[in-house]
């Protein structure tokens, strides 16, 4: 049902003439690179062909501002699994929007979405407690408006798999596990 050509056709018609950037199936690691002598558009590379990798980095790029989309990677530094805690909390704080945007774009495509902490190697922390921030976010995110890029994307893959529009509050029902059980 989800298959990447369809998201990248997507992304295309919305984006490739108006911001001169293209979603690009990657073979290793994302990288956001914008247009240089070598390549005349920017490009949103995802991991390995994964749509869930390509929401990922999609909701990155609706972030970044006019700024940031003309640097490398969008001007960050990555630190890659293995963080400490005080890195694994700088990267979650960091994650928040882009992870509530992806969240936003799964559901507006009817794919299953789950945060990512992405430290295997590294210091573990509450997935939960983070994935209840990244809800906020979300919430906040639909009561406030999305910007008029997320917006464009969302209403056009609601079009596409044909889901509700537009996207409300009651959509992204979350409950912490333990909240659950005790309400049982």
């Amino acid at each position: 049902m989800h298959q990447i050509a369809d998201l990248i056709s997507i992304f295309e018609t919305i984006f490739y003439q108006s911001h001169n950037t293209r979603l690009i199936k990657g073979v290793h690691e994302p990288i956001y690179t914008p247009a240089n002598a070598d390549t005349p558009y920017h490009q949103i590379v995802f991991a390995h062909g994964f749509y869930a990798s390509a929401l990922h980095e999609i909701a990155h790029w609706l972030v970044a501002g006019d700024k940031r989309r003309l640097l490398e990677d969008y001007g960050y530094w990555y630190c890659p699994d293995g963080r400490d805690k005080a890195q694994q909390a700088e990267f979650e704080a960091v994650e928040v929007k882009p992870q509530a945007i992806e969240w936003a774009l799964s559901v507006a495509a009817s794919f299953e979405f789950n945060v990512s902490v992405d430290n295997l190697n590294g210091e573990q922390t509450c997935r939960f407690d983070f994935q209840k921030r990244v809800h906020q976010q979300l919430l906040q995110l639909i009561k406030n408006g999305f910007n008029p890029r997320t917006t464009a994307l969302l209403k056009a893959l609601s079009d596409f798999y044909n889901t509700p529009w537009p996207l409300t509050a009651t959509q992204f029902v979350w409950q912490h596990p333990q909240e659950f059980s005790n309400a049982v």
